[in-house]
C-alpha cells in the first residue's frame, strides 16, 4: 500500500460522515425513512381490513317470495354483515335516505325475483356502492359484499346440478377439464404452475435493478461531494502540497467513496426491505411448497455471488471515478451534485426498463443504445448470475473493466495535472446556453 493511502482512506470517510447531508441524507434517513412509511401503510391496511369486517348491507326488497328470503338470510348468516332492510318507493329514495348514514352497499331484489329462480329464468339483481369519501375502505367493503354474492351463485348452480344430475359431482360438471401445469427452468421441469414461480422471477427482476441503481446514484453523489467539499474549502490544494502522490490521493477518495457508498446502499436496501415488508408482507417471494429452487436453477450460486459481487465492485469504481471527473470542473457541493445528478438518467433509465423487460425483446434500436450505456450491463449481468449464465456475466464484466480502465485513466491525468484545482465549469452558463 503506497504511504499515506490508508491514512487517506480514514480521511476520506470521516470527512463524509462529518457532513450532515450525507450522513443523515443518505445513511439515517433510508433507515427511518422507509420503515415509518411502511409501518404507516400497515396501519392504514389494518384499519381497512377490520373495517371490511363489520359492515352493512342495505336491502331493498322488490320481490318479498321464499327465494328473496333465502339470500336474505345466507347475508346475514355472516357474523361480519349487519344487514339493514330499507322501506322505500324507489332506489333513487332508498340511496338518498342512505347518504347519512354508514352503509356502503345497497342491494336490490327485484319484483319476481323468487318466480324467476324457481321457473329457471335469469335473475338480475341491482348493487349499488355508495362512495361518500372515494376511499380504500369503501371499496373494500363493497367488494367483500360482491364476494357475499358470487359465492351464493356457486351455491345456487351447484344445488341445481345436484337436482338435474343427482350422482355426478357438481365440480366436475363446472370443470370438466383439469390442466397439470409444468415449469421448465435450464431444461429441469417441476409440476408447479408458471404463476407460483412469477413472484420470485419478479422480486430478482426488481430487486436487482433496484439495488444496482441506488448504490450507482450513492456513490456518484458521494465521490462528487468528496472533491467539491475539498474545492469549496480550499483544502484540495493543501492535500496537493503533502508529500503523498496524487495518484495515491485519487485512490484514498475513491476507496473512501466506495465503503461510504456501500453503507448507503445498505441503509437504503434495509430499509426498503422493511418497508414492503410492513406495507405488503414481504418483497421476496418464497418458493412453492415443494419445489427445490437450488436443484431447479433458480438459486444463485456461490460462484454467481462472486461475479455478481465483482460487476458491482468494477461497476461502482467506474462510476466513482465518472463522478470525480465530472466533479472537479464544479465551483461548489451544490453545482457538483447538480453536474452529476444529469448522469442518472443513465443509470435510471436502463434500471426501470429492464425491470420488465429483458434486453433480448426490445427493438434493435433501444438494445445499441442500451447496450452501450455501461451501467446496463451490470442489470444483465445480475440477472444471468441469477440463472448461472456465467459467460453473459464475464462478458459485461469485460465490457465495464474496459469502460472502467478508460475513466480511471482519464481521472488519474486529470489528477496529475494543474486542472484539479483550476478547471471550473458554471451551472449557469450552462443553463443560460441552453
Amino acid at each position: 500500500m503506497p504511504s499515506g493511502l490508508g491514512s487517506l482512506v480514514i480521511k476520506e470517510v470521516k470527512e463524509l460522515l462529518r457532513d450532515p447531508k450525507i450522513l443523515i441524507g443518505m445513511v439515517l434517513m433510508p433507515l427511518l425513512m422507509f420503515p415509518i412509511m411502511g409501518a404507516a401503510i400497515n396501519i392504514s391496511q389494518t384499519a381497512v381490513k377490520e373495517s371490511v369486517k363489520s359492515m352493512q348491507i342495505a336491502v331493498l326488497d322488490f320481490d318479498g317470495g321464499s327465494a328473496a328470503q333465502n339470500l336474505t338470510t345466507f347475508l346475514g348468516a355472516n357474523s361480519n354483515i349487519t344487514l339493514v332492510k330499507v322501506n322505500a318507493s324507489s332506489v333513487d329514495t332508498a340511496l338518498k335516505n342512505l347518504q347519512e348514514t354508514n352503509v356502503t352497499v345497497l342491494l336490490v331484489i327485484p319484483q319476481n325475483f323468487t318466480y324467476n329462480m324457481t321457473h329457471g329464468l335469469q335473475s338480475i339483481l341491482g348493487f349499488y356502492a355508495i362512495f361518500k369519501r372515494a376511499s380504500i375502505t369503501e371499496t373494500g367493503r363493497s367488494d367483500a359484499a360482491s364476494l357475499l354474492l358470487s359465492t351464493y351463485n356457486s351455491i345456487l348452480v351447484i344445488q341445481t346440478i345436484q337436482k338435474v344430475l343427482p350422482e355426478s359431482n357438481p365440480y366436475t360438471v363446472l370443470n370438466p377439464i383439469n390442466v397439470s401445469y409444468f415449469s421448465v427452468v435450464k431444461g429441469k421441469s417441476v409440476e408447479v404452475p408458471p404463476g407460483a414461480l412469477f413472484g420470485i422471477m419478479m422480486s430478482q427482476s426488481i430487486m436487482f435493478p433496484m439495488v444496482i441503481m441506488l448504490l450507482l446514484i450513492f456513490a456518484m453523489q458521494i465521490a462528487a461531494t468528496s472533491i467539491a467539499i475539498e474545492k469549496e474549502e480550499k483544502t484540495l490544494e493543501t492535500l496537493l502540497t503533502l508529500p503523498v502522490g496524487r495518484l495515491s490521493i485519487l485512490t484514498g477518495k475513491l476507496a473512501g467513496s466506495v465503503l461510504v457508498a456501500v453503507a448507503g446502499a445498505v441503509a437504503s436496501i434495509i430499509g426498503v426491505t422493511f418497508y414492503v415488508g410492513s406495507a405488503f408482507g414481504g418483497f421476496a417471494a418464497t418458493a412453492p411448497q415443494g419445489v427445490d429452487l437450488q436443484a431447479l436453477g433458480l438459486a444463485p450460486s456461490p460462484e454467481a455471488y462472486m461475479l455478481l459481487g465483482l460487476t458491482i465492485f468494477v461497476t461502482i469504481v467506474s462510476s466513482l471515478a465518472l463522478a470525480i471527473c465530472i466533479a472537479v470542473f464544479a465551483e461548489n457541493v451544490r453545482s457538483a451534485q447538480t453536474l452529476v445528478g444529469y448522469l442518472n438518467l443513465p443509470i435510471i433509465a436502463p434500471a426501470i426498463i429492464l425491470m420488465f423487460a429483458d434486453i433480448e425483446i426490445l427493438p434493435p434500436a433501444v438494445q445499441i443504445v442500451l447496450y452501450a450505456i455501461p451501467f446496463t450491463h451490470s442489470i444483465v449481468a445480475a440477472k444471468a448470475a441469477f440463472l448461472g449464465n456465467y459467460s453473459t456475466v464475464l462478458v459485461s464484466i469485460a465490457y465495464i473493466s474496459l469502460f472502467t480502465v478508460a475513466v480511471l485513466y482519464i481521472a488519474a491525468k486529470i489528477f496529475t495535472s494543474e486542472k484539479v484545482v483550476t478547471a471550473r465549469m458554471s451551472i449557469k452558463r450552462l443553463r443560460l446556453r441552453k
